[in-house]
């Protein structure tokens, strides 16, 4: 995800997942006459989001779209998933909606709300090890509540998109809404004539019957529920081919596609500069959703970016800015997307690559050095320190804001631990360190501790020391190879650009994404 700002320019293996859960598991073995309770995976940043006790494998998602983006979706959840402990409740993240049945294994189910879990009991207990398959019939709206936090749909100029990060997908679906858990996604979206549904993956079916049509997508790849996105709109699909064949998709509002068309096509080319410096492509299509909306940020939902329209049509910024704000969410697909963070802590992985990878890419066009961006960032590294945490122990965000965790210290600070890692270790190893991550996370989860044992694999040394005072410490360290660069004062940390544009708390880096 990218903030922007326009002050200036813009700103699963089970087992795995049972150690990360294990605490959590046992507040799920509840009796059934308990009160129904709000549970959580344990994650230090959003202890009640997710859930313990199963393991999904699938979503089945059908939305019906009125044509105004104002009123509930008509909507049907169908989860299926493997138990990983006995339980005699089912916890759903849900936090907006009517719910109107829940089925369990085709069996009428007893629900209650409990905060913004959704609490299901089936008729029957279901032991450890069995295969469950949980329907919801339920309002899915698109409107906050008078008072309550956005998030989830996100209302454009025709119609709706999505935006979930980093806790927002329950509030458009019942869910396990932790990035821990992935799964298989089926989208099914009924809108009426006029408008045109896209979600993640490839469409598999069309289906007109009468004044309405359904568009039904599916991905080929496991992805986490905030990175899901479903568009409904007056909007045309342009279709591309991107390196090896790949199928390229975009969405834009019809009547600004003339004007977009030379952004669009860029894409090919900028897919072909990421797979030179970390492999293949990692999903099945990718492609440009631009919603005519104010979001405040771009956001890298699983093989179909989110974008706000006036980002490219805005002609007070330079096409290299647009252009590097491309490539960060595009690089996100390989880092975030295909390799998720295991817990949100580990958000730098995903926003310190992409932030890392746009830079290099306006570094390469010619338009702002990597050294320069990194030195103004290790100038105000102390200060976002202090104010956000060190890169890999970020502060809990205040006041319940979900995007509270996206700041300086995960993006340009992220960055900057990847900038001394490579000057630790050389260009040569950090660049098969960079092709050995996705590679062996990809379609997975992976955690702080797991980059830093393959570094040290890949530099054939120990690097946790090195690696502990970049991505722990309250102070910066000193920078390998440059004993001139130094910590700035408060008052130039605060008023240090790395990039091309202020944070607005920072959620994609400098260039302006999430």
């Amino acid at each position: 995800m990218l903030l922007t700002s326009r002050t200036g320019l813009r700103t699963s293996s089970r087992r795995l997942k049972a150690a990360l859960l294990a605490p959590a598991v046992a507040a799920c073995l509840v009796a059934a006459s308990a009160p129904p309770t709000p549970l959580g995976v344990g994650d230090a940043l959003f202890p009640h989001l997710g859930n313990p006790g199963y393991d999904v494998a699938s979503y089945d998602l059908a939305f019906t779209y009125s044509g105004s983006n104002s009123e509930p979706l008509q909507a049907v959840t169908t989860i299926e998933a493997w138990t990983t402990a006995s339980l005699d409740r089912v916890n759903l993240d849900f936090g907006r909606g009517e719910v109107r049945s829940v089925e369990v294994n085709g069996l009428p189910a007893e629900y209650a709300e409990a905060g913004e879990d959704l609490v299901v009991t089936p008729p029957t207990s279901l032991p450890e090890g069995s295969w469950m398959r949980i329907t919801v019939r339920h309002t899915s709206h698109p409107v906050p509540p008078k008072g309550g936090r956005g998030g989830g749909w996100v209302r454009t100029a025709d119609g709706l998109a999505m935006a979930n990060q980093a806790d927002a997908a329950h509030l458009a679906f019942p869910c396990n809404d932790h990035p821990s858990d992935k799964a298989m996604f089926t989208i099914r979206v009924t809108a009426p004539q006029g408008y045109t549904a896209v979600a993640n993956g490839l469409r598999s079916a069309l289906n007109r019957a009468g004044k309405a049509t359904t568009w039904t997508y599916r991905t080929q790849h496991p992805m986490a529920t905030e990175l899901a996105q479903v568009s409904v709109g007056r909007s045309t699909v342009l279709r591309r081919t991107g390196p090896r064949g790949l199928p390229v998709r975009d969405v834009v509002p019809t009547e600004h596609r003339a004007k977009l068309e030379p952004w669009l096509k860029k894409t090919p080319e900028q897919i072909a500069w990421m797979e030179e410096r970390v492999g293949p492509y990692p999903f099945e299509t990718y492609g440009v959703l631009m919603a005519d909306a104010s979001t405040g940020f771009e956001l890298e939902t699983q093989t179909l970016s989110l974008f706000e329209t006036d980002l490219f049509t805005d002609d007070a910024l330079p096409e290299w800015y647009v252009d590097s704000i491309m490539v960060h969410e595009l690089a996100h697909q390989w880092f975030g997307d295909s390799v998720s963070p295991r817990t949100w802590s580990d958000l730098w992985l995903n926003e310190g690559h992409a932030t890392w990878y746009e830079a290099l890419y306006a570094d390469e066009k010619g338009e702002r050095t990597l050294d320069t961006r990194m030195k103004a960032a290790y100038r105000a590294s102390d200060l976002w320190r202090a104010a956000g945490g060190p890169p890999a122990a970020p502060k809990a965000p205040e006041n319940g804001d979900r995007l509270g965790i996206f700041r300086p210290n995960v993006y340009d600070g992220g960055a900057l631990v990847l900038y001394a890692l490579r000057q630790e270790i050389g260009h040569t190893a950090f660049e098969r360190l960079e092709r050995a991550w996705v590679s062996r996370h990809q379609d997975g989860t992976a955690a702080t501790d797991d980059f830093v044992q393959l570094a040290s694999a890949i530099a054939g040394r120990d690097l946790n020391g090195f690696m502990k005072g970049w991505l722990y410490d309250a102070k910066t360290p000193p920078m390998p190879g440059h004993p001139d660069w130094k910590p700035g004062t408060p008052a130039e940390g605060s008023k240090a650009r790395p990039g091309a544009a202020p944070h607005a708390g920072a959620r994609h880096g400098a260039a302006g994404g999430r």
